[in-house]
């Protein structure tokens, strides 16, 4: 299996991965958050049209294989586990999340978020990763915060999402990996 800079499919995500470096690390810093204290489940990208949608699902394909795709929101969300993590400032990532375009357009096509897990009790997820925040920074122009539950159609595991975001990278914090998600909707049959 070829690495992802090899990936012509892929190369306007190779491109843009120091851009995300970069903007990742300063957002965690001003956030106060230690990447390395954390395992980064998955990384997200996020792209206006499908055929560029399709484009890096060939390449995602090409670099790793699909480990899941559903529908959430009316719109598929496809799972790559790679097989050679990628690096992203000093986190080690094997899993790429794929969402088609929906109706929200991002600023930017590109790398968009990381997921970090905090495992434990789903009811308490904002409490535990608001504690991990700096008070200051909250309050900050420009950070948002958004709570949400998101389910793709079988899903039977709750995963309750704490985002965080200065319009440019997202943070989110979530109580379970993507892989125990999907063995939760494989679990039905």
């Amino acid at each position: 299996m070829p690495v992802m800079k090899h990936v012509p499919e892929l190369q306007d995500l190779v491109d843009d991965l120091p851009r995300f470096v970069s903007v990742l690390t300063a957002f965690a810093a001003k956030l106060q958050v230690t990447l390395e204290d954390f395992h980064a489940d998955h990384i997200s990208v996020r792209c206006h049209q499908n055929t560029t949608a399709d484009r890096w699902r060939a390449g995602l394909a090409k670099w790793g294989s699909l480990l899941n795709e559903t529908q959430i929101n009316g719109r598929p969300i496809c799972l790559f586990t790679l097989n050679e993590p990628l690096k992203v400032g000093p986190l080690q990532i094997d899993l790429v999340e794929l969402p088609y375009p929906g109706e929200k357009r991002y600023p930017h096509e590109g790398w968009e978020h990381i997921e970090i897990v905090l495992p434990g009790v789903e009811e308490e997820l904002y409490t535990r990763a608001l504690a991990l925040i700096a008070d200051e920074a909250l309050i900050m122009p420009g950070i948002k915060l958004k709570q949400s539950s998101p389910k793709g159609e079988n899903e039977r595991l709750p995963n309750p999402t704490l985002a965080i975001t200065d319009g440019s990278v997202t943070i989110k914090f979530h109580p379970h990996s993507l892989r125990e998600i999907v063995a939760s909707e494989r679990e039905q049959d």
